[in-house]
C-alpha cells in the first residue's frame, strides 16, 4: 500500500470515528454531568496521549520544556480542554444534537476573524462574504428554518454552541504560534487542563463515581474525541502528498454525524439543519484560511 494510501486510510478511519463523537455526548451526558464527563474523559485522554509519547519515545521533550513552555502549556489548557468543554457539553445537553454539532463548525468562520486583531491578517471582502454565508446557515439551524421569525428555538443552547466555537478559535491561534511537538503540547495541555477540571471539583465538592454506561462514555470520548484520532490525523498529513489531498475529507465528517445521529439516537435530521450546515461549510471552504489544513478535527 502506498503512502498515500495509507494517509486516505488513516483519514477516512478518523473521519468516521470523528462523526461518532456527537452521539457519544448525548449518550455520556444521559449518565454524567458536563463537568464530570470533562473530569473522567480528560483522564483517559492523558493516558492515552502520555502512552503515545513513551511509543514514540519523545519523554525528552518533555523534559526539555521551560518555565514559559509551562506556562503557555496552562494557559492552552485552562482554554482546552477546561473551558471549551465545559461549555460545549453543556450546549450538547441542552441542544439536539444536530444543532450542536453544526453550530460547533462555525469555529473556522470565527478562526478567520478574530485571526485580523490576533494575528494581523488582512479581511477580504470574499472573507465577508464567506461570514455572510456561514452565519446564515447559523440563523437557519437555530430558528429550525423559520428565519422569518427570528425566533431561536433555545437561546441559551445556541450561544453556548456559538461560544464554544470562539474558544476553539482562541486555542488554535495560540496554538498555531507554540512550535513545540504537536503531541507533546497537547500532553501537557490535557495535563493542565486536567488540573483545572480537579480543582474546580474539589472546590465545589462534587466529586461522583459514574455508573458503568457513564465511565464506558467517558472513556470513548478520551479516547476517540480526544487523543487517540488526534494523532493518527496528524500521521495522514504526514504520510500525503498534500495536506489538502487528506484534509478536505473533514468536510465529511458533520454530514455523517447526522447520520449516525440519525441512526443511533434517533434524532428526526431536520431540513433546515441540513441547509444551514452547508451554508457553513461554505463559508468556511470560501474563506480558505491559510492554516486551515494544519489544524485537526474541527476543520
Amino acid at each position: 500500500m502506498t503512502d498515500q494510501r495509507k494517509a486516505y486510510l488513516y483519514a477516512a478511519i478518523v473521519v468516521l470515528v470523528w462523526s461518532t463523537v456527537a452521539s457519544a455526548f448525548k449518550i455520556s451526558l444521559r449518565f454524567l454531568e458536563p463537568i464530570h464527563l470533562l473530569f473522567y474523559a480528560t483522564a483517559v485522554s492523558i493516558l492515552a496521549l502520555l502512552a503515545i509519547v513513551l511509543l514514540q519515545k519523545k519523554t525528552a521533550l518533555l523534559l526539555e520544556c521551560g518555565p514559559r513552555d509551562y506556562l503557555k502549556s496552562a494557559l492552552l489548557g485552562f482554554l482546552n480542554p477546561f473551558v471549551y468543554y465545559v461549555v460545549l457539553f453543556r450546549a450538547y445537553s441542552l441542544l439536539p444534537a444536530q444543532q450542536a454539532v453544526s453550530l460547533n463548525y462555525t469555529w473556522a468562520i470565527q478562526l478567520v476573524i478574530l485571526s485580523v486583531p490576533f494575528l494581523r491578517q488582512k479581511i477580504s471582502a470574499k472573507s465577508i462574504i464567506a461570514t455572510v454565508i456561514g452565519y446564515s446557515g447559523v440563523l437557519i439551524i437555530a430558528t429550525r428554518g423559520d428565519v422569518a421569525s427570528l425566533r431561536i428555538a433555545n437561546v441559551q443552547g445556541t450561544l453556548l454552541a456559538l461560544g464554544s466555537a470562539v474558544i476553539w478559535a482562541f486555542f488554535w491561534i495560540y496554538n498555531i504560534k507554540d512550535q513545540r511537538d504537536v503531541v507533546i503540547k497537547l500532553l501537557l495541555n490535557f495535563i493542565f487542563g486536567f488540573a483545572f477540571v480537579f480543582a474546580y471539583l474539589f472546590v465545589s465538592g462534587r466529586f461522583v463515581m459514574p455508573a458503568l454506561p457513564g465511565m464506558a462514555g467517558a472513556i470513548y470520548v478520551g479516547l476517540f474525541e480526544m487523543g487517540i484520532t488526534f494523532v493518527l490525523w496528524l500521521h495522514a498529513l504526514r504520510l500525503s502528498r498534500t495536506t489538502a489531498q487528506v484534509s478536505n475529507l473533514i468536510y465529511l465528517t458533520p454530514f455523517v454525524s447526522l447520520i449516525i445521529i440519525n441512526v443511533v439516537l434517533g434524532e428526526k435530521i431536520l431540513i433546515s439543519t441540513i441547509i444551514g450546515l452547508l451554508f457553513i461549510i461554505a463559508g468556511i471552504i470560501l474563506q480558505r484560511y491559510p492554516f486551515q489544513h494544519q489544524l485537526p478535527g474541527r476543520v
